[in-house]
């Protein structure tokens, strides 16, 4: 019988411990079940998004305050990077997204410079101007062949 206890004890143990593995994984790695409770997305289109990656961090002022959530090619042969934005930040129509890079050669990210505009941004719309990705490869291969 005090067998069948000690089995117990050690059986609940593991169960919290594969639990907490569980709920830890999932907090490190960003994923949450009712992401679309508190966010929305808005759309910004790119002639060249060389190094950007779903998951990729999105800055205002050099602050986080969201993420790209999916990166696909649209009709027009141009680059569709869907952004999830918390409700709370507001951004106007004439915001510019831009793909810059943390440090020479960091990771991608994309940088909204907030506009003056009074209108929002709702979810679904698009961000009209935006400034494509410098590709590093391609400007040291002009300098090195003198291509230009």
């Amino acid at each position: 019988m005090k067998k069948i206890n000690i089995d117990f004890v050690v059986g609940i143990f593991i169960l919290c411990g594969f639990a907490a593995f569980v709920y830890l994984s999932l907090q490190l790695g960003e994923f949450s079940f009712f992401t679309r409770q508190n966010n929305y997305t808005i759309i910004a289109e790119f002639n060249n998004v060389s190094g950007l990656k779903e998951g990729a961090v999105m800055e205002i002022a050099g602050v986080k305050i969201g993420k790209v959530s999916r990166i696909i090619l649209n009709k027009d042969d141009r680059a569709e990077v869907h952004l999830l934005v918390p409700n709370q930040v507001v951004i106007t129509e004439d915001s510019i997204a831009s793909i810059r890079t943390h440090g020479i050669i960091g990771d991608k990210f994309v940088r909204i410079s907030q506009g003056g505009a009074e209108v929002l941004l709702q979810d679904g719309d698009i961000i009209t101007e935006t400034e494509s990705a410098v590709d590093l490869e391609e400007l040291v291969s002009k300098y090195i062949f003198g291509d230009v």
